[in-house]
């Protein structure tokens, strides 16, 4: 994982996650709306797994989308965490492939969660990543 996705010493998930946010739109002129941010922390595997898996879908925004806005929306509740980054960019037809996928399916996979990807031609994609929270017995 890059140096800039890892968790900082002593920072929450959202203050990760904006800080990411902040400097990816920085660095490549993309527009970031920000729908929503975690009120508390993740445990560190699973801000780890989102964090990466955040990585991936912008890194697939900027290289394939041709989108000027994308929209993230991370929370965090009693069911668990859901991630959604959507751009108003080209958007595909069919299924979703690459190592960028595949990459965010390992990330999510290792923390109990799955991926899905949705395009919609000419109008853009949204990833939705979900991590169920896990049940003590």
């Amino acid at each position: 994982m890059s140096e800039e996705l890892r968790m900082r010493e002593g920072r929450s998930l959202a203050q990760a996650l904006e800080e990411h946010l902040v400097d990816w739109s920085e660095r490549t002129g993309i527009a970031v709306e920000t729908w929503a941010l975690p009120t508390h922390d993740a445990p560190p595997r699973i801000a780890r797994a989102v964090l990466a898996t955040l990585g991936e879908a912008l890194s697939n925004v900027e290289r394939h989308s041709g989108a000027a806005l994308v929209s993230v929306a991370v929370t965090l509740g009693p069911g668990g965490l859901r991630m959604t980054v959507s751009d108003h960019g080209e958007g595909f037809d069919g299924p979703a492939t690459g190592r960028g996928v595949t990459a965010m399916r390992d990330h999510l996979r290792g923390v109990g969660g799955t991926l899905t990807v949705n395009g919609v031609p000419g109008e853009g994609t949204t990833v939705t990543a979900v991590v169920p929270r896990r049940r003590r017995g």
